[in-house]
């Protein structure tokens, strides 16, 4: 991996490393998948906020925006909770990977772990068959991020709001009128826009 890289100095797959190492390694992915939890934490702050900014607000230009920013918000947070889901099973690999060797040392000395050649390989193989580059990470996100970024400028430019921010302007109409209760509002805001967003992934 490229973090892997940068810290060693040359290329090392998940196998290749010490106990050590892949410590250091675990510690780096702790922090990367906490940096993506709180961002994703701040998103649905952001989100809740826009919303209660919409229900305030009367202006239908107003509230267009606000529907997009809402829209475009969601995106950002479900682009997290995928990077997200690669960080956490790359720390869940890297942890068992250093359990297995801390507990093949502790076999060999106690006698009380049965690991043979053939798991290691076995691992060994598992472990590299998923590993992907951090480059190669950082490349397709950067493309599914511009590709999303172009989808939304595309959308927006052209039909001005889309089916996902209609539905959020219908919503704030029915809170304006008293037939929505505020937080059941907000969750009927998400899982539209959520949903809208699932119907337009491949």
């Amino acid at each position: 991996m490229a973090l892997i890289d940068k810290i060693f100095g040359k290329k090392k797959t998940l196998s290749d490393l010490s106990k050590q190492e892949l410590r250091k390694e675990e510690i780096l992915l702790t922090k990367q998948r906490d940096r993506m939890l709180k961002k994703i934490e701040d998103l649905s702050v952001a989100k809740k906020k826009i919303f209660e900014q919409g229900k305030s607000q009367k202006s239908p230009e107003l509230r267009k925006a606000l529907a997009m920013d809402f829209e475009l918000k969601t995106q950002e947070q479900l682009m997290s909770a995928r990077e997200l889901n690669l960080r956490s099973k790359e720390l869940l690999t890297v942890s068992r990977l250093r359990m297995v060797k801390e507990n093949q040392e502790r076999g060999r000395a106690l006698g009380r772990l049965n690991v043979t050649d053939k798991d290691v390989a076995k691992i060994s193989g598992w472990i590299e068959d998923d590993s992907v580059t951090q480059d190669m990470y950082q490349d397709r996100l950067d493309t599914i991020l511009e590709l999303g970024s172009q989808s939304d400028k595309d959308a927006l430019a052209s039909a001005g709001l889309s089916a996902a921010g209609q539905e959020l302007m219908n919503i704030w109409e029915q809170s304006d009128r008293g037939l929505m209760k505020d937080d059941a509002a907000f969750e009927k805001a998400d899982e539209v826009v959520r949903r809208r967003a699932a119907e337009k992934s491949p």
